[in-house]
């Protein structure tokens, strides 16, 4: 049984996106357009840095493309992290290598997820550490 949209509620909650392909891109959009998130779509690691600078940003969870412009995924990993340790970041990839994936996990993503990326592990990881950590937060 595959996950469907209709119980996943992520209202105030702001997913980035950090992705310069467009289809990748509008997918994203279309699968998360009903969840009640708010998807802020950065094309660039560039403006994934200028984005993290502002002090109203408040960011939940990112989906992080390794390969985008300017400044790659592993280097906006690596700068994120220095100050900010708990929010979910996840690196999609089309490299399958050990060495890229170890090297994506050392600087700090919480998985790395190859693509395409279909729509079922989408959801499947918000849920994860959007919803599910939300009840284990609440009975603890």
């Amino acid at each position: 049984m595959g996950l469907t949209t209709n119980y996943l509620d992520f209202s105030g909650k702001n997913i980035v996106i950090v992705e310069d392909d467009i289809p990748s891109i509008k997918y994203y959009e279309t699968i998360l357009k009903n969840c009640g998130a708010i998807i802020t779509i950065l094309r660039s690691g560039l403006e994934f840095i200028e984005y993290i600078k502002q002090e109203e940003a408040k960011i939940d969870f990112i989906f992080m493309d390794f390969l985008i412009p300017f400044i790659n995924g592993l280097d906006c990993t690596r700068i994120f992290r220095k100050t900010n340790k708990d929010t979910p970041l996840i690196m999609l990839t089309a490299y399958s290598s050990e060495q890229t994936k170890t090297e994506a996990y050392v600087a700090g993503c919480n998985e790395y997820v190859l693509k395409p990326i279909y729509c079922e592990k989408l959801l499947f990881l918000l849920d994860k550490y959007l919803i599910q950590q939300v009840h284990v937060t609440i009975r603890n």
